[in-house]
């Protein structure tokens, strides 16, 4: 199969937008380029990366000619244009439901995403305790979590959809740095964690920090 959609990412391979997007072409089975903008040197401010992303943030992706950002906007043009391999639910209330859960993932949560950030995930690094409003985040992220996933699966609308990697990547912020998170939460972060196209991205060559 030959590769026609180039993907750019961040040098660290520390985004989660970035990782998402990069899953989701997984999923779906495309073959892809890579290549990676140093956000560190404001490299996405370059006008040239700017004629390809119109927001000026990885992840972005080129198909055929036609680029776009965001990754949400990345993984329903993907989904429409590959139908195989669904990356949303198909049933109408849980795939609205799963979109708004990537979008309040993307928009809340600021205190977590502060004293959380990507290095405890992608480089292990440990971060102090939580502080008041952090942990008033980390409550709220737990009632959304704990009344959308329900007992008897390991996905959150029974079958894996793309939302269960941002819902997990925000979880395990939390797990790998060893706060207290419930068991049934971090055991479906874990999980997530393990599937291949999530490897596939946990296993890239990062620079040091």
């Amino acid at each position: 199969m030959t590769a026609n959609i180039l993907l750019y990412v961040d040098t660290r391979f520390a985004s989660p937008y970035a990782m998402s997007a990069f899953v989701a072409l997984h999923e779906k089975g495309r073959s892809f380029e890579m290549a990676t903008i140093d956000l560190d040197a404001n490299a996405n401010e370059k006008p040239d990366f700017a004629t390809i992303s119109l927001t000026r943030r990885v992840p972005a992706i080129v198909h055929n000619g036609f680029s776009l950002s965001e990754s949400s906007a990345i993984a329903e043009y993907l989904d429409q244009i590959f139908p195989d391999h669904p990356l949303y639910p198909l049933e109408p209330r849980h795939r609205a439901r799963a979109r708004q859960l990537q979008a309040w993932l993307r928009s809340d949560l600021l205190p977590i995403r502060e004293e959380r950030p990507t290095e405890v995930i992608f480089y292990h690094s440990t971060r102090p305790r939580l502080s008041a409003k952090a942990q008033a985040s980390a409550e709220k992220l737990f009632f959304v979590a704990e009344s959308l996933l329900s007992l008897d699966s390991t996905n959150l609308f029974g079958q894996w959809c793309i939302a269960d990697v941002d819902l997990a990547l925000m979880l395990n912020r939390l797990v790998l740095n060893g706060d207290p998170v419930p068991e049934r939460l971090a055991a479906y972060a874990r999980q997530q964690w393990q599937r291949p196209s999530v490897q596939l991205w946990l296993n890239q060559k990062r620079p040091p920090l």
